[in-house]
C-alpha cells in the first residue's frame, strides 16, 4: 500500500469514528505499535499516544463506530487489493478471555480453553491477503453472547462479509468455498 493510499485509508477510518476520535485514533495506534501490554494503560506509555492514560478508557467508553460502515471501508480496499475474479481468503477463529473473578461481568459463560473455565468468547473473522505472509486484515471481532454459539456467530460475520463482498467467493482456511449469493451453505472443492 503506497503512503497516499494509506493516509486517505486512515482519514477515511478517522470521520467514522463518531465521538472521541482523536484519542481513539492514538489508542489504534499505540495498540498497533506496541509489542506488549499487560493492561490497557500501558498503552498511554506509546509515544503514539498523547493524552493521559485516563482518554484510553473515555476513548474506548465513547467511540462506537458503525460496524457496517467500517465494513465498507475495508470493502473499498479488498477492491482495490483483490480482482473480482479472485477468491478472498478468510480466518475464522473463536478465543475466550478467561474472566472466573468478574463476578459483577455481564454475560460471563462457561469456555473451553484447556478445560472449562468461566468468561466470555469473541469471535474473528480476518482477510488473509497473501498466500505467504504474516499479516491479516481483521473485518469484525465480536463477542459471542450466552444467547449465542460460535458456529451462529462465525456464520453472521461471514454471512455480514458475503453481504458486503464484491466477490462472489469467500475461501476459508479449511478449503471450503462459500457462494456469497446463496446464502451460507459451503460446498466442497478437490484440492
Amino acid at each position: 500500500m503506497n503512503s497516499e493510499r494509506l493516509k486517505d485509508f486512515r482519514q477515511a477510518a478517522y470521520e467514522l469514528l463518531v465521538r472521541a476520535k482523536d484519542a481513539t485514533f492514538e489508542l489504534m495506534d499505540a495498540v498497533m505499535t506496541t509489542r506488549n501490554a499487560s493492561c490497557l494503560a500501558e498503552f498511554s506509555l506509546s509515544p503514539l499516544f498523547n493524552r493521559q492514560w485516563s482518554s484510553i478508557y473515555e476513548a474506548l467508553q465513547d467511540c462506537r463506530p458503525d460496524r457496517k460502515k467500517v465494513m465498507e471501508l475495508y470493502r473499498e480496499q479488498l477492491e482495490q487489493q483483490v480482482p473480482a475474479t479472485e477468491h478472498i481468503l478468510v480466518a475464522i477463529d473463536r478465543t475466550v478471555w478467561g474472566r472466573p473473578d468478574a463476578k459483577t461481568l455481564k454475560d460471563r459463560t462457561h469456555e473451553y480453553q484447556g478445560g472449562v473455565i468461566i468468561g466470555q468468547g469473541y469471535s474473528t473473522i480476518a482477510w488473509i491477503p497473501e498466500a505467504h505472509g504474516s499479516w491479516a486484515l481483521p473485518l469484525l471481532h465480536e463477542r459471542i453472547s450466552s444467547g449465542s454459539s460460535p458456529i451462529l456467530q462465525a456464520a453472521s460475520q461471514l454471512k455480514l462479509v458475503c453481504q458486503q463482498s464484491v466477490n462472489k467467493r469467500i475461501s476459508s482456511l479449511r478449503s471450503r468455498i462459500w457462494q456469497c449469493n446463496l446464502g451460507i451453505s459451503p460446498s466442497r472443492y478437490s484440492s
